[in-house]
């Protein structure tokens, strides 16, 4: 891996109304003329993606999106998709020409709506200053803003001032996967079965983070496959202080393992490092209640090709229907696509989401939230219908109560 991964980037998008100058801005911003720029209306289609560091914060990922106002029935599609944009934006950029209207204040509910923070840059400041009224708006609602002109590069720096200004602090932090678990000087053990649906000669992204996490730690691992681990444990000098293992094998894992040793799987610490691992834990007490013909929906961050024995498309439905005693429907939907109503559904099965960012992981987690209706992910189920869960989640005590406590509520009829 010779780059941060686009899902562990800080997704900034750039929205406005059409020519007013988005496109201008990335250019100016990244440094390269990554975005078409024209005088035509409507010249930027589908979101534009550029990644960078963006110091002091990091690595980042730029999306120029499509203007707002699009106009006709190809414009609609192309608004469609700047609006779902916003769903994995972490930090917005609105950008006007001078005025503040309609489209604006859609853009500004929506990221509000979203619990996303953002920041206002009125461009073609050559031009002449912002309108008095576009500024009493962004005052009135303590929005960070610039005023530049794009054909400036100085003007680079003030927007880099408003981004920083704007950002989120958990930008700043360094995010952990596995670290706070481990002492400096520790040792982990990763059990990792080669995926046959990773490329050839790679890990997959998991077990390449959890290697680097437990390095920034200060920490040791020995990374084993599933029939080393025994023989691996008992040659160790003293008892590793966590073994991770993968999901698929974790009922072997957990039979190898001395009790005393914590253990879980890279799934679950995915739960944890991108979304909300105490509401997936929640979510695996609707399995127990699941019963012929509920429908699952199945909801995979990246898009592959189906392998003849597929974790999310064969072995999950295998093991539910097995564990329910029947047939459970199931539903597979991949990227970014996710149903805007979830009623349909009993449950949904959330993947690591190792390809997107937290953004639109916590988003999906709150939306089956808001329509009362319980969602996991795959490390969380596949540990419960295995029935080892309890052992899987010992790291996460607050995780194993809320499960505890939802698996002992009273059950849906």
């Amino acid at each position: 891996m010779l780059a941060t991964p686009k899902g562990l980037r800080l997704h900034i998008g750039v929205y406005g109304r059409r020519n007013v100058g988005k496109s201008s801005l990335v250019n100016l911003l990244i440094g390269q003329e990554v975005s078409i720029v024209s005088d035509v209306a409507g010249t930027t289609t589908d979101p534009v993606e550029k990644a960078m560091e963006l110091l002091p914060i990091g690595p980042v990922l730029f999306v120029d999106t499509a203007g707002i106002d699009d106009v006709g029935d190809l414009g609609e599609m192309r608004v469609e998709k700047t609006l779902k944009a916003l769903d994995h934006t972490d930090l917005g950029i609105i950008v006007t020409d001078g005025p503040i209207g309609d489209d604006e204040i859609k853009l500004m509910d929506a990221l509000a709506d979203r619990e996303t923070p953002y920041c206002v840059v009125f461009t073609k400041a050559d031009l002449g200053a912002p309108p008095a009224e576009a500024l009493a708006v962004v005052k009135a609602r303590d929005i960070p803003f610039a005023s530049i002109s794009t054909a400036t590069k100085a003007d680079a720096v003030r927007v880099r001032e408003v981004i920083l200004e704007a950002a989120p602090e958990s930008s700043f932090e360094v995010p952990h996967l596995l670290a706070d678990l481990v002492p400096a000087g520790g040792h982990v053990v990763l059990v990792v079965p080669i995926d046959l649906s990773a490329p050839k000669g790679r890990l997959i992204l998991p077990q390449v983070m959890a290697i680097r996490d437990i390095l920034d730690a200060d920490a040791s691992c020995t990374v084993v496959k599933e029939r080393e681990l025994a023989a691996t444990l008992k040659s160790l000098s003293k008892k590793p202080d966590l073994v991770v293992c993968d999901s698929q094998i974790v009922l072997k894992a957990a039979a190898d393992t001395p009790d005393d040793v914590p253990l879980t799987t890279f799934s679950i610490l995915m739960a944890r490092f991108k979304g909300d691992l105490v509401r997936l834990a929640e979510g695996a007490a609707r399995i127990d209640q699941l019963k012929p013909g509920d429908r699952v929906l199945i909801a995979e961050a990246c898009t592959h090709h189906s392998m003849a024995d597929d974790i999310g498309r064969v072995k999950i439905p295998r093991w539910f229907r097995q564990y329910a005693g029947g047939d459970i429907e199931f539903e597979t939907m991949a990227g970014r696509v996710f149903p805007e109503d979830l009623s349909p559904y009993a449950l949904v099965v959330q993947c690591g989401a190792c390809t997107v960012n937290r953004k639109q992981a916590l988003l999906r987690i709150r939306q089956a939230e808001r329509q009362g209706v319980p969602i996991t992910n795959y490390g969380v189920a596949i540990s419960r219908v295995q029935g080892v869960l309890h052992r899987s989640l010992g790291p996460f005590p607050s995780a194993r109560i809320a499960f505890e406590r939802a698996n002992a509520a009273p059950q849906i009829a």
